[in-house]
């Protein structure tokens, strides 16, 4: 997630998409792909079969985030690369079916994952679900409706679960993405934000944040897509358009249908 883990967009290799089960994995790559209809079938069809897994109702509220950025043209690396969508954010209209949509599924996934930690608070798959509830929710937050305070909130209960999972499951690589994302998005706030948000208890250490972006990006899962988006992103920001055109042609490749990384390869003619 931009805020912190979600949901929630960079890409599997090929031999993880070879090995990808139908479920989880195929939602995921057909959001990655901006199939939203099919992603929704997808998990829907995933929890039908495994009702008591909160990874399932997360996934199918990161695919609708996923559609509102789309839609409202958020994940164009324009609004990553200039200053000023950081610095006088103005709130974006969200689909009220959409929210509500989005609303229901934290809610039934807080509640499952709630339900599996109260037996085995330890439950690796349980803990990452929490983190991509909170993730999701500062996303929305933050990057459509501009409440910053509540965006900052979820962010920072994200990544202290993220570091809890870590510590249980050091392998567990997309909770890195919840450390990488704060760190890193945070950085880029003016130096007062970024004093104010550390006495707080934020992070925002940009180099570590790329670390943790780039386990993810190397190592993880569902998140790997997302996780390499924002390092090309953050390639853009360097203007080093060699990285940032490596990265984004191996996404056009694997996900054909999202004409992001085109229209993003075509800014760098």
């Amino acid at each position: 997630m931009i805020y912190a883990a979600i949901p929630a967009l960079a890409i599997w290799l090929a031999a993880d998409l070879g090995s990808a089960s139908a479920g989880l994995d195929l939602g995921y790559m057909q959001m990655y792909d901006l199939q939203f209809t099919a992603a929704h079938k997808t998990f829907a069809d995933y929890a039908q079969v495994h009702p008591e897994d909160p990874l399932a109702p997360v996934s199918d509220a990161a695919a609708y985030l996923f559609a509102e950025f789309d839609r409202l043209k958020i994940l164009q690396s324009e609004f990553f690369v200039h200053d000023e969508n950081f610095r006088r954010p103005k709130k974006l209209n969200s689909d009220p079916a959409v929210r509500r949509a989005f609303d229901a599924d934290l809610v039934k996934a807080d509640k499952l994952a709630a339900g599996v930690l109260s037996k085995m608070p330890r439950d690796t798959d349980a803990l990452f679900a929490s983190i991509l509830i909170l993730g999701l929710r500062a996303d929305f937050d933050g990057l459509i409706d501009k409440r910053d305070l509540s965006a900052l909130a979820s962010v920072r209960s994200s990544r202290s679960i993220a570091e809890k999972l870590l510590a249980i499951d050091p392998t567990y690589y997309d909770a890195h993405l919840a450390v990488g994302v704060e760190n890193y998005m945070l950085s880029l706030k003016p130096a007062p934000v970024r004093w104010f948000l550390q006495l707080a208890g934020a992070q925002a250490d940009r180099e570590r944040g790329i670390a943790n972006l780039g386990i993810t990006a190397e190592k993880g899962h569902y998140l790997k897509p997302y996780a390499r988006l924002l390092l090309a992103v953050d390639a853009l920001r360097r203007k080093n358009t060699g990285q940032a055109r490596t990265i984004l042609q191996d996404l056009a490749q694997q996900f054909p249908h999202n004409r992001l990384y085109v229209e993003e390869l075509g800014r760098l003619q």
